[in-house]
């Protein structure tokens, strides 16, 4: 009988020294992965990108693009979890999705992703007579507003109501007036050191239904990111774009 050896999948992580950076480093090993290359600010991803299997980036939104190019460049797949990039550095990044695959998501965790799923449930069952309300709450060192997952809550509110931005309010501040039949309210608390907590309010005259996430540990980001990277790895994908739904549940 043959005895087969898993190999584990080897992983160019760039922002390593971030809190995320450190979580997954943390976290590889229980998920058959291994930080074969450790990057961060003064570290060069070229000199160890043809060594890997896939790339992890945790870095900050001007890195991005250039490590997306460098993965087109060497014909290496990437799983993006840095948040905050302009219109301008996603449509940079987008454009090396015709080359390679790329898993890009605000938010790793399966517990969020079913949060976005029952959220769609929640904004397609529901009428104009139901407020909806994001929340989120990060620590005081985050750096972006509103969150990466808040941002995807509100688009698929959005467009399970049919409305664009322009119906969108960030934080109320002064005499605002009657809030707007349609309108989605996004807000951004920042302090002390929360992981990260999300809710969606549905709320109507006589009820409120809320969907809520929150995360106590960073670990349950960096084992979704490193089950992305382990489905880049494990076969041949098509280059574009896929969101972590498509990791977690198929197309």
């Amino acid at each position: 009988r043959r005895n087969f050896i898993i190999m584990p999948v080897k992983i160019l992580l760039n922002g390593s020294n971030g809190r995320m950076g450190r979580a997954i480093s943390d976290s590889a090993a229980e998920c058959g992965c291994e930080i074969a290359a450790a990057c961060d600010i003064g570290s060069r991803p070229e000199d160890f990108i043809e060594n890997c299997d896939v790339a992890v980036d945790f870095s900050f939104r001007e890195a991005t693009a250039a490590l997306a190019e460098l993965c087109a460049k060497y014909g290496k797949p990437l799983v993006i979890g840095t948040t905050g990039h302009t219109p301008e550095q996603r449509a940079q990044i987008e454009n090396f999705s015709k080359i390679i695959p790329i898993v890009w998501a605000g938010n790793y965790s399966l517990g969020v992703n079913l949060l976005n799923h029952l959220a769609k449930i929640a904004a397609t069952t529901l009428d104009e007579s139901y407020d909806i309300e994001i929340v989120e709450m990060h620590p005081r060192h985050k750096k972006d507003a509103p969150s990466g997952t808040a941002e995807k809550l509100k688009e698929i509110v959005c467009a399970c109501r049919n409305v664009g931005e322009d119906k969108v309010c960030y934080g109320r501040h002064g005499q605002v007036g009657e809030r707007p039949v349609g309108e989605i309210g996004v807000h951004a608390l920042r302090g002390g050191s929360v992981v990260g907590d999300h809710t969606v309010i549905f709320a109507a005259d006589g009820e409120r239904l809320e969907l809520a996430h929150k995360a106590a540990d960073r670990k349950v980001f960096a084992k979704g990111a490193l089950r992305a990277a382990k489905w880049l790895a494990e076969a041949k994908r098509a280059p574009k774009i896929y969101g972590m739904e498509t990791v977690l549940f198929g197309e």
